[in-house]
């Protein structure tokens, strides 16, 4: 697959000043709801919106596509290749970040396989923060993206992370709308007022959000 072609065409009618904007402010937030990490990982880099506004001291992304390359800050750490295989410290995070990245894998199996891998990443108590699409409010748009291929809601999730070894802190079943073709609004006054109002996520959220944390596996 293509990726570089894929996501060329798919946000070519995407402002990147609005994105820009947009996960400036997303980052701030899990910034503070994963604890003010010192070192955080950003699973699935993409444009890089992300890792270059999170303010913490010490940011890695991993990505697979080359282009990455082009967006990563000069002081983020960047590891080009498969999340899955690439090498990575263990004990060794204050947070993980996953955006949007576990419906492109194969199979439920390397869901859980993934999970398990950032689990073994992560210091213990140390928190990961999960966002992606919810199969039960967004299917008719679901397969709308052609890297889209593992079905998942919340609940689904939740297995994936309580089987991984995670302790689920928060879980919310809608929270950000399906993608940057529409959705938030762009001005930075009223994407800070939407990530203030729960409430309001359950009108136009189609996304999970789930914040956990490292804890002993039980036996």
């Amino acid at each position: 697959m293509n990726y570089d072609r894929i996501y060329q065409y798919r946000f070519q009618q995407v402002s990147h000043e609005k994105k820009k904007i947009i996960w400036t402010i997303i980052a701030n937030y899990f910034y503070k709801l994963l604890g003010q990490p010192k070192r955080i990982l950003d699973s699935a880099g993409g444009m890089c919106e992300f890792i270059n506004a999170v303010p913490s001291e010490e940011r890695w992304t991993v990505d697979i596509v080359e282009e990455v390359k082009n967006f990563a800050a000069p002081e983020v750490k960047l590891v080009i290749g498969d999340i899955l295989s690439v090498e990575l410290p263990d004990n060794y995070f204050d947070a993980v970040f996953v955006s949007n990245f576990l419906e492109h894998l194969r199979s439920q199996e390397e869901v859980a396989f993934f999970l398990e891998r950032m689990y073994r990443c992560l210091k213990p108590g140390g928190k990961l923060g999960v966002i992606g699409p919810n199969f039960k409010y967004c299917y008719r748009e679901y397969f709308d993206f052609a890297d889209h291929t593992v079905v998942l809601s919340e609940l689904g999730v939740e297995e994936h992370l309580y089987g991984a070894g995670f302790k689920i802190n928060k879980s919310y079943a809608r929270f950000l709308p399906l993608s940057f073709r529409g959705g938030l609004p762009v001005h930075p006054a009223l994407v800070k007022l939407y990530m203030q109002m729960p409430f309001v996520w359950w009108v136009l959220g189609k996304q999970f959000l789930f914040i956990a944390e490292k804890a002993p596996v039980s036996k």
